[in-house]
């Protein structure tokens, strides 16, 4: 097993869409914040952490922001500890776009 913090990539991408939707701004510190200080070594440490976040093939997890309103999805690399920003957006966005390849 693993055991570092991961390394989130990148901040910048939330700060842009923060500021398009500051009722965003505080939910997506706090993940951030959060998330740089876990030690998320596989799908199963995300879900002890957040017990709503959808786990998706592909190393993909789904995030729900503002209690559903925005949807965030990462690619995470366990091994290196790694978890890549792939996207943020309202729930209509999400709905548009294939979150297992995005």
């Amino acid at each position: 097993m693993y055991s570092k913090t991961v390394r989130v990539i990148a901040k910048s991408t939330l700060r842009e869409f923060w500021v398009k939707h500051k009722d965003s701004e505080e939910q997506l510190k706090a993940w951030f914040n959060e998330a740089e200080k876990s030690n998320w070594v596989s799908p199963n440490t995300i879900k002890i952490d957040y017990p709503s976040a959808s786990i998706l093939q592909n190393n993909r997890v789904v995030f729900n922001i503002k209690g559903n309103k925005y949807r965030l999805i990462v690619k995470v690399n366990y091994k290196v500890g790694l978890v890549w920003i792939r996207f943020i957006g309202t729930h209509g966005d999400y709905d548009k776009i294939n979150a297992e390849t995005i």
